[in-house]
């Protein structure tokens, strides 16, 4: 299993899952991250936290820690 905190700036990849629930999961999926969208990871900052990706037209920073809960595969998009 990848999580979206593996990948390095530059790498695509699918979502295939988002391991959270509660507002946190809701917050996500509001923010697109849902089974099957495309991403591009831009930039980590400074020390790894936050990532800025590319999602649907649009950046997006998560948290290291919200990344980790993102399932992806590898080179997808």
């Amino acid at each position: 299993m990848t999580t979206l905190d593996q990948l390095k700036p530059g790498d695509t990849a699918r979502v295939t899952a988002v391991h959270a629930s509660g507002p946190l999961g809701q917050r996500l999926m509001a923010l697109g991250l849902i089974d099957g969208v495309e991403l591009r990871v831009i930039r980590h900052a400074v020390g790894g936290d936050p990532i800025e990706i590319e999602l649907m037209g649009y950046a997006l920073s998560l948290r290291r820690d919200e990344a980790r809960l993102v399932e992806v595969r590898r080179g997808d998009a």
